[in-house]
């Protein structure tokens, strides 16, 4: 029986309707999908208690998510900001040094190290490892090769050109490609 000093949990259907979905779908945040069991098991008018025994809860946690749903409705049980340090690096900025280390290779040097780029764009070298960590991105295991020019669009000459010197970064397991577009 619900305890009378209760506020009950009165739901509208489009509420109730969202409830069930979180608490129903797989790609919910588990936690997201426990608060909304936990509203909708109140809203069926269960006390604070039968409803933490029945979801094998803490009581104070089905008092903190009802009294969350009373005060901010739905807005109420989402997550809120974290703790911590906000970003300091940008989407912006590792969007360049994932450019750059896939697409350039700096002037004397076969590979790109990890204070060069920091130095570029302005960040940390260890936030640079951080971000090739995050793209999966290993610099030194990437190799030039020649490719063969593209026929499309030029005219025949007669004469055999040579190759042209344009930049194709490959991984290792792709040598074997490379040789095939050079010619070799």
């Amino acid at each position: 029986m619900a305890d009378s000093r209760l506020e009950p949990v009165v739901l509208s259907k489009e509420e109730r309707r969202t409830l069930q979905g979180w608490a129903r779908r797989r790609t919910t945040a588990q936690g997201l999908a426990m608060r909304a069991r936990i509203v909708l098991a109140c809203a069926e008018g269960g006390g604070n208690a039968a409803v933490a025994a029945r979801l094998r809860l803490d009581r104070k946690t089905v008092t903190r998510w009802r009294s969350r749903l009373l005060a901010r409705r739905l807005d109420g049980l989402s997550d809120g900001p974290r703790p911590g340090v906000p970003r300091t690096i940008t989407d912006a900025q590792a969007e360049e040094v994932v450019v750059r280390t896939l697409e350039e290779v700096p002037a004397g040097s076969t590979h790109w190290s990890k204070r060069e780029p920091a130095r570029r764009v302005g960040i940390s070298p260890t936030s640079v490892l951080r971000i090739w960590r995050a793209f999966g991105l290993q610099s030194w295991r990437t190799v030039t090769a020649l490719r063969a020019p593209q026929a499309a669009g030029r005219r025949a000459t007669g004469r055999r050109r040579g190759l042209d010197r344009q930049r194709v970064r490959l991984h290792r397991r792709d040598r074997s490609t490379a040789a095939s577009a050079a010619g070799q």
